[in-house]
């Protein structure tokens, strides 16, 4: 039964593919807080400029982890999504990871139809059928690999359906699908595989909260959205 309802998701959001971004023609900017064994240490913040085809989408997070007062594990970033109607034309990234500088600079080969990407852990080609992995899209949910937003490495993933459920969210009851995204290679080291669950709200083409556990547990959840 899963598998059918699984099946069922990708047939339906594989027709509205041409459509993607016009899904968040209706957003100035999604929110999300950062939690870490149920604490805010930081946030994650996406922001809409459209410009008749063309759409830029910036992201902004910080989030510090201390112990005893120490700082033990801090990022701070920026990064920059340019799309025309619904094809990802750049990005760029720059990310300061506990004093260690990551970027991505990645930007589409029109005429190879293919990604040129120079990052701080993978340089090379990359297929037009990854997504940046980042939060804001729930395009993520859809493909079968994804580009790392910090560093511009690529992990091909599996995602599972999980079922239907209600999440509620700062007060706030939503009617979501519970999606499991997982890296395809098991014989990743434990703490550098991909393994997500995901919150996603269809009404909204919104993914409202990610969960995940390492070194505790953590989680993403949009508190606003405009």
């Amino acid at each position: 039964m899963k598998k059918l309802l699984l099946l069922i998701f990708f047939l339906t959001y594989s027709f509205n593919g041409a459509t993607h971004m016009a899904h968040y023609n209706k957003f100035n900017k999604i929110e999300m807080e950062i939690f870490k064994d149920g604490e805010v240490i930081g946030y994650n913040y996406y922001f809409f400029k459209k410009n008749k085809n063309e759409t830029l989408v910036t992201n902004q997070i910080k989030f510090t982890v201390k112990i005893f007062g120490a700082t033990v594990f801090e990022i701070e970033g920026y990064g920059e999504e340019k799309y025309i109607k619904d094809k990802l034309i750049s990005f760029n990234s720059k990310t300061r990871q506990n004093k260690k500088e990551k970027f991505v600079n990645l930007k589409l080969n029109e005429e190879r139809n293919e990604f040129e990407i120079k990052g701080s852990s993978y340089s090379g080609k990359a297929s037009t059928d990854n997504v940046v992995g980042n939060w804001w899209s729930h395009k993520i949910l859809q493909s079968n690999s994804q580009i790392s937003p910090i560093s511009g490495s690529i992990k091909e993933q599996v995602v599972t359906f999980i079922g239907k459920e209600k999440l509620e969210l700062y007060g706030t009851s939503y009617d979501v699908e519970h999606f499991k995204l997982t890296s395809k290679d098991v014989s990743i080291p434990k703490d550098k595989r991909l393994n997500f669950d995901i919150w996603f709200d269809k009404k909204n083409a919104l993914i409202l909260k990610v969960a995940y556990s390492r070194m505790g547990n953590w989680e993403y959840r949009v508190k606003n959205f405009e």
